[in-house]
């Protein structure tokens, strides 16, 4: 019999204390020892049969820890100017994929329902906290599209200030660290015209055809930018100790 221990970070939330929740189950495992060890290894073999059962007991046999990307994964020693992004959405996408808050994973949220992609790649800074209870979102400005849950290192060059439905949901504008097309950038002024246009234009538009509203407002120099996130570090260590205390 195998035991395994699984540990789940929630994420924060509002009304309830930040959590690590863990469950355990135990299951039993027979190992078919094959008669003649050595010989064959076609699929049905008892050979791979063996190698299987031996591989899953190995691996349920020893306690498993999941990482939460938004908790576990250090923001970076260089933030809050240069920091560490986990990617949610790759450059050219339709697909709107977001966070599991709860396991961690990444899902899909909705297929966009305008004609437009995402015109780079999309994700959030670990162990940042903003007023919505989400990590805050930056958009990453590089040469090639990134898979979703890869991380990558990201500088600030300047905020979009804006309002979704209503609500305060700014993103930081960022250049990967480790591109040579665009690590020089240093402030979003440098940008061309054409490429602050086309960022503004697909936030404006991406959700018209599911009537809902969203205002975008003039970009904020690297400076704004990075006091945003310094806030937002100070949001979630501040609500981490709080929760920790009651």
């Amino acid at each position: 019999t195998a035991k395994v221990v699984y540990i789940a970070p929630h994420a924060p939330k509002n009304s309830e204390q930040l959590s690590r929740v863990s469950f355990s189950f135990t299951h039993s495992f027979s190992l078919n020892m094959a008669e003649n060890s050595g010989k064959g290894i076609g699929r049905n073999s008892g050979t791979s049969r063996v190698a299987l059962n031996e591989r899953i007991l190995s691996s349920m046999s020893r306690r498993s820890i999941a990482a939460h990307p938004w908790h576990d994964l250090e923001i970076g020693p260089g933030a809050p100017s240069i920091f560490n992004c986990v990617v949610e959405i790759g450059k050219g996408s339709k697909v709107k994929y977001e966070l599991d808050k709860a396991s961690g994973l990444i899902k899909v949220d909705r297929i966009l329902y305008s004609s437009v992609v995402y015109p780079h790649n999309y994700g959030f800074i670990p162990r940042t906290l903003c007023e919505d209870s989400d990590p805050m979102d930056v958009l990453v400005l590089m040469q090639e599209p990134v898979l979703p849950s890869t991380f990558l290192r990201a500088r600030a060059i300047g905020l979009m200030p804006m309002i979704d439905q209503g609500e305060k949901d700014d993103k930081i504008i960022a250049v990967c660290a480790d591109d040579p097309e665009f690590r020089h950038y240093t402030d979003i002024k440098e940008l061309p015209p054409h490429r602050l246009a086309e960022i503004r234009r697909f936030f404006e538009d991406y959700k018209k055809n599911e009537n809902k509203s969203v205002a975008v407002e003039d970009f904020l120099p690297a400076e704004a930018a990075v006091d945003a996130i310094k806030y937002s570090m100070d949001l979630y260590a501040s609500y981490i100790v709080e929760s920790l205390r009651k």
